[in-house]
């Protein structure tokens, strides 16, 4: 089980690779998934909105997970799932799931749809955290329409078994209250601010962007843990124009397309109602590619 002791560097939420028949690509995930497990990154996180997870059924969400455990060959790197839903007698039973098939911790998302009162979703948390798995809250109120105010998630916080929070707002002012309480770890789950959030008490990122660059990305943070928050600003200033591109157009249709011309899966295929990425993204999402492609990050 994952502790909030673990929870920092940099974790990397997986796509869901789909042939053009919209089955689930096996070969094209353990492909992907060598390539993503040759860098020192902390942790996977499968079933996410990166994995498209609402299009994929539990029944798949298992089959990534038994490749995901066969690719890691004995590597003991920390695996988190995606088991939050609206409705939290089914998130608490795939929060039960995603134990048996081995989860480290689970993702969950704040209550959307329901418009659910404040009391109401921290009963929400309450309820699936007593399920016994570690949970993160993921906050995220461009999709979910609900901003938590900082109190709500601070007592979301207090909750035994919560032990820690992605932090997917629109600005650093989440972070930034909460590291000022002394809470536990927050991951950025914005990528643009991932080096702003790292200034003002972030523990690391779960970041679709690292799926690329993963190395650029672990170094970025690896000069902030150091301290040394300018040579890692100025990294970050690099990657930057490849993040606003790759979000430019729903997560993760950048990315597959990226991925499918890296040749690290065999097609960018989506499920509905995602859709394909349009063709002035491609040309620009390529150039930023191709830039970071000619930029030295040694250190």
């Amino acid at each position: 089980m994952l502790t909030q002791q673990e929870l920092h560097g940099i974790y990397v939420p997986v796509i869901t690779p789909f042939s053009q028949d919209y089955e689930l690509d096996r070969p094209s995930y353990q492909r992907y998934l060598k390539n993503l497990l040759s860098y020192d990154i902390q942790g996977l996180v499968i079933n996410g909105t990166t994995g498209e997870a609402p299009t994929v059924a539990w029944e798949e969400v298992v089959q990534v997970v038994e490749e995901t455990r066969g690719s890691l060959d004995g590597r003991l790197l920390p695996l988190i799932i995606g088991t939050g839903t609206n409705d939290t007698m089914s998130s608490m039973k795939r929060t039960e799931l995603a134990g048996h098939i081995g989860a480290d911790a689970v993702l969950v998302v704040t209550p959307y749809y329901s418009r659910p009162s404040i009391d109401g979703i921290l009963q929400h948390f309450r309820k699936v955290a007593e399920v016994g798995i570690p949970v993160i809250l993921y906050e995220v109120p461009s999709r979910t329409g609900i901003r938590l105010p900082v109190d709500a998630i601070k007592r979301i916080m207090e909750i035994p078994g919560v032990i820690g929070v992605k932090d997917s707002t629109e600005s650093t002012e989440l972070t930034r209250s909460l590291s000022q309480y002394n809470t536990k770890p927050v991951l950025c789950g914005n990528d643009v601010l991932f080096h702003e959030m790292l200034c003002h008490g972030a523990s690391g990122g779960i970041l679709a962007s690292a799926n690329v660059n993963t190395e650029a990305f672990i170094r970025v943070f690896q000069l902030a843990v150091r301290g040394d928050y300018c040579r890692s600003e100025m990294e970050f200033e690099v990657l930057l124009p490849y993040i606003h591109k790759l979000f430019e157009e729903s997560n993760p249709a950048p990315l597959k397309w990226l991925l499918a011309q890296q040749g690290l899966i065999s097609s960018d295929t989506l499920r509905l109602p995602m859709g394909p990425i349009t063709e002035k993204l491609k040309l620009s999402l390529d150039h930023a590619i191709q830039q970071l492609t000619n930029t030295d990050f040694s250190v």
